[in-house]
């Protein structure tokens, strides 16, 4: 099982000073330990943008290097136009990059985990699946 992990996940277990132990956290921790995250470059952008010291973007850097970026092709970025265009013609709005993660993640028969309720409204239109975190994990 493969899973697609969006930036707010990211965000929260090394953006946000020491980890707090959250369900999002020990389920990205869990997911590191098995190997099956899937980091997207924009993704790492995102993780990477506004980090103003460059002591704590190079820490940061160095240790999402450990994850190699998906490997994109065309048709992920047309399937996320799609994406896009389905859901605005039923009034859902997001971002580029939320799209293509849903076109990743649809194309690699991934799960994602996001804390973005955005994708709730996505899940209801778009044939993804979002990863449901495990209560059974150690704190």
């Amino acid at each position: 099982m493969n899973v697609v992990v969006d930036t707010s996940v990211w965000s929260l277990a090394l953006r946000r000073g020491a980890p707090r132990g959250t369900a999002p956290e020990r389920e990205l921790a869990a997911l590191i330990r098995e190997g099956c995250v899937l980091l997207v470059g924009q993704v790492r952008q995102e993780i990477l943008s506004g980090v103003r010291d460059p002591t704590q973007f190079r820490t940061l850097r160095d240790r999402l290097r450990a994850f190699p970026d998906v490997s994109l092709e065309s048709r992920d970025h047309e399937e996320a136009a799609v994406c896009f265009n389905r859901c605005r013609a039923k009034g859902v709005q997001g971002s580029n990059t939320d799209f293509l993660l849903c076109a990743i993640a649809m194309r690699r028969g991934a799960t994602l985990l996001t804390t973005d309720k955005d994708f709730d409204r996505f899940a209801r239109i778009l044939p993804i699946t979002l990863h449901r975190l495990r209560p059974d994990l150690p704190a």
